[in-house]
């Protein structure tokens, strides 16, 4: 099996070592991932300039450019025979919920999906970032799972894996996405200039966390696996609209 493996933290972060040093025991692993820390990049593609790809010491290869850039990259141009899967991770902190639309791990997932690849994208729903090794596990045990019970479309799955010992996980669980509530406002400060500068205010606590929801399960010791989907149209207000839209 051939695995391309990708980030937003960058080539350098924990996760990303940690879950290719996993997987190379099971398949022939490529990492291409952003030269540097792109959290937050949700599904930008890099347009205004030319992309550059370096290899680091460790056979990392990386990229001046987003997520989906290092995927699109690698599947359209770079390698010689297409990935069996895509796997971005492990991701440190979580992304649940509403998370998942501005998070770089989902988007290069994302990509990898778009071009016809099952694909996966697995954080650490914590900001400790004390058991990367657990959440490499819970990788490896989807990618057997596959190669085993291969399904018959490509598959687009959102993994958050609880900040515990192995052991301590109760199971995998499949699950919705949550909701949070709206964020926390914009941090504000002045800069050395003495201008007024702004940082973006944390994410919103879990609203919609009930059970059935990635929150809860987490929340209770499961890794949540979602199955997402791309096609953003609002299907119940197609009739809605075109009875409002003037004759």
């Amino acid at each position: 099996m051939r695995i391309l493996l990708s980030n937003d933290d960058g080539y350098f972060a924990t996760g990303i070592e940690v879950l290719a040093r996993a997987l190379a025991a099971v398949a022939q692993v490529t990492v291409v991932a952003p030269e540097r820390d792109r959290s937050g990049a949700s599904n930008s593609l890099t347009l205004d300039r030319p992309l550059s790809l370096r290899c680091a010491a460790n056979g990392f290869h990386y990229v001046n450019g987003t997520p989906t850039d290092c995927v699109h990259l690698a599947v359209t141009g770079m390698l010689d025979h297409l990935p069996d899967m895509v796997i971005s991770g492990i991701n440190h902190g979580a992304n649940m919920g509403d998370d998942t639309i501005y998070s770089g791990t989902v988007a290069a997932a994302t990509e990898g999906y778009l071009l016809g690849l099952p694909s996966i994208a697995i954080s650490l729903a914590s900001r400790e970032g004390r058991h990367f090794d657990s959440a490499a596990r819970v990788a490896l045990q989807l990618v057997e799972n596959f190669s085993r019970h291969p399904l018959d479309e490509a598959v687009l799955l959102n993994v958050n894996v609880p900040d515990l010992p192995y052991d301590q996980i109760q199971g995998l669980r499949v699950t919705r996405l949550g909701r949070r509530h709206k964020a926390e406002p914009v941090v504000k400060a002045i800069s050395p200039r003495n201008e007024p500068i702004y940082w973006v205010g944390p994410p919103g606590a879990a609203a919609d966390a009930g059970a059935g929801t990635d929150f809860h399960a987490v929340h209770n010791g499961w890794a949540s696996v979602t199955p997402l989907q791309i096609d953003l149209t609002h299907t119940r207000q197609i009739d809605k609209v075109q009875a409002w839209l003037p004759l």
